[in-house]
């Protein structure tokens, strides 16, 4: 049976980044998944974007490939907020703030690339794809995984073995870790689309009825939207034209971006909040949607998952290829370290997700007294400009710039 310091389970854009991480170290790792990365049925690397914050564009700058992705993303240099339909309304401009953006939209297509191709490089990381892990078996040392890969299986042990896989974890349920599930009983339509003018960096978030609507700027001017609704809703707007659905846009979203003028194609998925129970079991660690899959409404789901896997890999370079035996105890002070950031922000987007989506009348006036009051609030407003920072009092040393060691 072959022997691997570090077995990571899925290789999306948390388990890449993890991956390569541990580039600079002398572990042995290997990393299993199932669909290859430019394939057009990888789930992780299609045309949606993510909104990356200082934080998480620190830790790639730290990892070497922000270069190689900043060409094609685009700066977040303003935020509005704003509820449908009430007069309430805030605004953020990133230089009030001392910072020349609050973060970068970049498509998920370009990360993927532009980490697995990092990755090939990567002398003590072994690549498994396509390959899918079938079963997991803890013991007091390690954990042996059964590896599928076209048609053949092998058993491998694992010092740590990493679960990476998202929300339906594998992994996670091999070790017995159970995750709580709550429907928002939303889909979100995720769509790129252009107006009549290109953006200027503004990103928007603006709460409807139905629920949350996300416009932010991408490169070459246009926009990505994310639109939050009822699944009976999400039906409808499916059915119409480029054209119907520009029009239902403009009359839920407003005129701040310019009429609209050109729709791609759309896509959905549901939404919901996972929580894993535990982020650690024996020698099996959880990584980002493994330990919790967020509501896209503040955009903070892979940026707490690029923290996971900064944290994972500070922790793991101070165990020698080979000589695993404090393995548990760093995987205790991982999941200890984690704890805030990781209640902290799935407190925050869930909050959001059901203050706004509230159509009582009481609170309906709370939301839009306290946007005003945040409008003008500048103590409030450097608050949520660090959101994306997290809610640790220590972040990962590749989130400040420093080597993992």
């Amino acid at each position: 049976m072959k022997e691997w310091d570090v077995v990571i389970v899925g290789g999306g854009m948390v388990g890449a980044s993890f991956a390569l991480a541990l580039r600079t170290t002398k572990l042995r790792v290997l990393l299993v998944e199932g669909i290859p990365p430019d394939s057009a049925r990888q789930p992780s690397f299609d045309e949606r974007t993510t909104a990356l914050g200082n934080g998480s564009r620190q830790i790639f700058e730290s990892l070497g490939v922000w270069q190689s992705m900043v060409g094609e993303s685009a700066a977040i240099r303003s935020i509005h907020v704003s509820d449908a339909g009430r007069f309430g309304v805030a605004r953020l401009e990133a230089k009030e703030q001392g910072v020349d953006a609050f973060g970068y939209v970049v498509p998920n297509r370009v990360i993927g690339r532009v980490l697995w191709q990092a990755l090939r490089d990567a002398p003590n990381i072994t690549l498994a794809v396509p390959a899918s892990l079938v079963k997991a078996s803890l013991h007091e040392n390690g954990v042996n995984l059964e590896i599928s890969s076209e048609g053949k299986t092998e058993e491998v042990r694992a010092s740590v073995a990493v679960a990476a896989d998202g929300a339906g974890s594998v992994l996670r349920a091999s070790a017995g870790i159970e995750a709580g599930v709550e429907d928002y009983d939303q889909v979100a339509i995720v769509v790129n689309a252009a107006t009549e003018r290109p953006n200027t960096g503004e990103a928007f978030e603006r709460f409807t009825p139905s629920g949350p609507l996300a416009v932010l700027p991408v490169s070459g001017g246009g926009y990505a939207v994310v639109w939050a609704v009822r699944p009976e809703r999400a039906t409808q707007l499916l059915a119409l034209s480029d054209d119907e659905f520009a029009r239902e846009l403009l009359d839920a979203f407003g005129w701040r971006a310019g009429r609209w003028s050109r729709i791609g194609k759309r896509n959905t998925y549901p939404l919901s909040l996972s929580r894993a129970q535990e982020t650690v079991a024996g020698r099996v660690v959880l990584i980002g949607n493994a330990a919790q899959a967020l509501h896209p409404v503040a955009g903070q789901g892979f940026n707490l998952g690029l923290r996971d896997a900064a944290t994972l890999a500070e922790m793991l370079a101070r165990m020698p290829a080979g000589q695993t035996g404090n393995a548990g105890e760093l995987l205790g002070r991982f999941a200890a370290w984690r704890e805030e950031d990781r209640k902290g922000v799935t407190r925050f987007t869930d909050s959001l997700v059901k203050l706004f989506g509230s159509e009582r009348p009481a609170l309906g006036l709370v939301r839009n007294f306290g946007l005003l009051l945040f409008d003008l609030s500048p103590t409030a407003k450097r608050a949520l400009s660090r959101v994306s920072w997290g809610f640790a009092g220590r972040m990962p040393r590749l989130a400040r710039g420093l080597p993992l060691e």
